[in-house]
């Protein structure tokens, strides 16, 4: 990503189309009755790769940008201004630089918790010590991981994640699951073992019927690893393709493409309603940020959007 395409997506705004009909402007809001309105943050990564230091100055493509510290930093101030925020990841925690080789995922999983993310889902290169390395390094992450469509069950992962969490914002129910990348292929079987794979569509339609309907979740969240699109594979299973073959999923956070994307893209579940999908790159470029505003009947009424660059203007 250059330097110029890396600024464009730095700005925020509000989406030009919301996930429900009667959507409110900016403008709108500041005339109504905002005690009515239930306000959601989610903060999302994807894609850390380890990068817990900014890149070097000399680094030619995102000179002096990213780090572990200036996040923190940066999340502390959005949950003194918030009062409801979650903070997410879409996987690939691991592998990319000294510090996975020597720490095997343990400085990582220790600054997260320092950082309080709420969930995560795993990526194919979080297997890449293999199910016991991932086992030894897990204790440091004081956050679930949600996988729905590995299952683990004859690994020594057997009961270690979550196929969906539940969480309550003041109010405001929202379901979260995760759906990973097909590992045969991809990463070596001993790495992942005994792993069961299934299809991310039927698990994704399972969990989000459930979370909706039967649970009477306000919002539906996917934490994806398949990545946003292939362009060259248009038929390889992805966010876009996800997003269209399901129902009942409100928001795909996205990773494994490392894909920067301007702005969340709006696409058209198999019903005809929207579905989002944000992606933020790679190694903590970007802090993803979308504010949901729900009216008094757990509604979505408005969505703002900030994908905000993490760098040197942030006093770590």
């Amino acid at each position: 990503m250059d330097r110029k395409s890396f600024l464009k997506v730095m700005s925020g705004g509000t989406l030009a189309m919301a996930l429900a009909p009667n959507m409110l402007m900016a403008e709108d809001l500041k005339f109504n009755n905002l005690s009515s309105v239930h306000k959601l943050t989610i903060l999302h990564t994807n894609d850390q790769h380890s990068r817990i230091e900014p890149f070097d100055e000399s680094y030619t493509k995102n000179p002096n940008q990213g780090g572990f510290a200036r996040r923190a930093t940066l999340i502390q101030q959005i949950r003194n201004q918030e009062n409801n925020v979650l903070l997410l990841d879409s996987g690939d925690i691991f592998q990319g630089t000294p510090y996975f080789n020597f720490f095997g995922g343990e400085l990582e999983f220790k600054l997260m918790s320092m950082m309080k993310y709420d969930a995560s889902t795993m990526g194919n290169h979080d297997f890449d010590n293999g199910l016991e390395g991932f086992l030894k390094a897990l204790p440091n992450a004081k956050f679930p991981f949600i996988c729905s469509n590995y299952d683990f069950k004859n690994t020594i992962l057997d009961g270690q994640t979550s196929p969906y969490k539940i969480f309550n914002k003041n109010g405001i129910k929202v379901g979260i699951f995760g759906v990973g990348i097909q590992l045969d292929g991809l990463v070596g079987k001993r790495q992942y073992q005994e792993t069961v794979y299934s299809d991310p569509v039927d698990v994704a339609q399972h969990y989000s019927n459930f979370l909706k309907n039967e649970q009477k979740c306000d919002l539906v969240i996917c934490l994806s690893h398949i990545g946003y699109d292939y362009k060259d594979e248009p038929n390889r299973m992805s966010d876009k393709i996800l997003a269209a073959k399901t129902e009942n999923i409100d928001l795909i956070l996205g990773g494994h493409t490392h894909t920067f994307l301007s702005e969340p893209q709006t696409f058209k579940n198999r019903q005809g309603r929207n579905v989002l999908v944000n992606q933020v790159g790679w190694a903590g470029l970007l802090l993803g940020r979308l504010d949901f505003y729900f009216d008094s009947n757990k509604n979505v009424q408005h969505i703002s959007w900030n994908n905000q660059a993490i760098d040197s203007s942030i006093i770590a």
